[in-house]
């Protein structure tokens, strides 16, 4: 019964897995795949460069994450944290829904490898995923604003009609502002109590049992958030401004790879093609890593401004970033294995202290 409702709650992520591969298969009848692979061997030994701004972006990400402790906290080990970053953003961003995985493998992580207690690092993590998601809305406000008379002029070639340059500052603003309320609403401390209450109505028995087990976590939770309240907020702004320079990594390498493909383009111009794509792939969040959905919307835009055989230039493009990811998510379940993690470790953080 368990297993059966395990395949259930896994469907919309093997769904979005299935999608992705099918925009894959779309994307490969497009392109010209040896054109692409003469201009890949062409770059050589370069081509280490392009794996430079995504260990950039998990080194930043984690001086960010232990800005977003509690108060109180012992001072946070950086080199652990870091193992934890690279193992838990492998685990989301590779498996179907894999975020329903890695972000509860987070807390487990720390008590296991750090040691913290679980209370904490489930407040670290839930401030932290709101402080990612503000620092997107952010990273997109500057991109549509760098871009915008960019994004103006491409907008009826790539969605049909004008605008796009507003919608993508719209946008920007919209999550930052969205993100920043929840993020409020979160350390008023008594958001965990409020859910508790709310699913204390599920009219289960068994359910209703296991809450009230585990209703002082709640609880505990709780406290950690209050914490935050009246402490400085210098870390807090600290941290907001590394997490907007991780998703600066991601136009970085986009600049990077296309300058190695002798592309002349500017940075402002890949700045906005790559917020626009960002946000484009948080709404299909239930595919891994974005498959298919990102790939074909760099070729839609390459076309669109008249990149010179897009066909080959951009596939060589998508190859090279997908490639990337390839060697850094097996570098991240390396390291996971021989860290003597499974996945089945993260539904464990239930029985955790």
């Amino acid at each position: 019964m368990q297993s059966a409702k395990k395949k259930s709650d896994n469907l919309p992520g093997y769904a979005g897995l299935l999608f992705g591969l099918v925009l894959i298969i779309y994307l490969f009848s497009r392109i010209d795949l040896a054109g692409a692979i003469g201009r890949i061997t062409s770059i050589g030994v370069s081509s280490v460069l392009i794996l430079l701004p995504f260990m950039v972006l998990h080194v930043v990400e984690t001086f960010a994450w232990i800005k977003v402790f509690p108060p109180g906290i012992p001072a946070i080990p950086f080199f652990p944290l870091l193992r934890i970053q690279l193992i838990a953003e492998t685990v989301s961003m590779t498996l179907p829904a894999g975020v329903a995985v890695g972000e509860p493998l987070r807390p487990y992580l720390c008590k296991r490898f750090i040691n913290l207690p679980v209370p904490e690092s489930v407040a670290s993590v839930a401030v932290r995923k709101l402080m990612l998601g503000a620092a997107q809305g952010l990273y997109t406000l500057f991109g549509a604003l760098a871009g915008y008379g960019f994004l103006q002029a491409v907008s009826s070639r790539i969605i049909g009609f004008g605008g796009l340059g507003m919608m993508m500052v719209v946008s920007g603003l919209a999550v930052f502002l969205l993100f920043m309320l929840f993020l409020l609403l979160l350390l008023n401390g008594k958001v965990a109590r409020q859910l508790h209450t709310f699913l204390m109505l599920v009219p289960f028995r068994k359910v209703k049992a296991w809450l009230l087990e585990k209703e002082s976590g709640f609880l505990d939770t709780d406290h950690a958030l209050g914490s935050y309240r009246g402490s400085p907020s210098g870390g807090r702004f600290l941290a907001m401004s590394y997490y907007v320079l991780a998703w600066f990594m991601l136009t970085a390498e986009s600049y990077i790879i296309l300058h190695l493909l002798g592309v002349e383009i500017s940075f402002y111009r890949i700045f906005a093609i790559d917020i626009a794509l960002a946000m484009l792939r948080s709404l299909f969040f239930f595919i891994p890593s974005g498959l298919g959905v990102q790939d074909l919307g760099y070729l839609v835009f390459f076309q669109a401004i008249g990149m010179h055989d897009f066909s080959a230039t951009g596939a060589a493009f998508v190859l090279l970033r997908r490639f990337k990811e390839v060697l850094w998510y097996a570098a991240g379940y390396g390291v996971m294995f021989l860290s003597g993690v499974h996945l089945k470790d993260a539904e464990r953080i239930s029985g955790s202290e």
